[in-house]
């Protein structure tokens, strides 16, 4: 009974673990720099948006015949509830914006999510290793140019 359930649920179950895996890639990257969204954060958000798109599938088929449902609806709203969870980690701090790349990596997780959800596997994986690159390639690119930023703003000050 529990194998025949595997089976019968073996792409579902493979949609999701695969979107839990990339999400949490992501946001192992964000807790080793100590930033606010790590991997329960970034596993949730991309497996919510897999979760969701299968739902929306599934909703496609049963309600085909209906003139009225728009299965599309689902993934656009998946994008304006990730804005808004973007939103909430975004904060002014004195005169600092922060919590930008939290924000983004948040809504990029549920673009690989979706991916993920719609069988996408190659997409999403692909966009988790570019999503990487960037937060892991970035770091070291922005620290001298902040040091030589932060220098500038010290003469000004002076």
């Amino acid at each position: 009974m529990i194998e025949q359930f595997f089976v019968q649920n073996s792409g579902i179950i493979l949609r999701l673990v695969i979107a839990v895996v990339l999400g949490m890639f992501i946001g192992a990257e964000r807790l080793l720099v100590h930033k606010e969204a790590g991997m329960k954060t970034h596993a949730l958000v991309s497996m919510g948006a897999a979760l969701f798109i299968i739902i929306s599938e599934y909703l496609a088929i049963r309600y085909s015949s209906s003139g009225n449902f728009n299965p599309t609806m689902m993934a656009g709203n998946i994008i304006v509830g990730i804005g808004f969870l973007g939103a909430g980690s975004i904060i002014l701090q004195g005169n600092r914006l922060m919590g930008l790349t939290t924000a983004s990596g948040l809504w990029v997780t549920a673009g690989i999510g979706m991916a993920t959800g719609f069988g996408l596997f190659s997409l999403a994986i692909i966009s988790t290793v570019l999503i990487l690159i960037v937060f892991s390639t970035m770091n070291f690119i922005e620290k001298p140019i902040r040091k030589i930023s932060d220098t500038i703003d010290k003469i000004e000050t002076n």
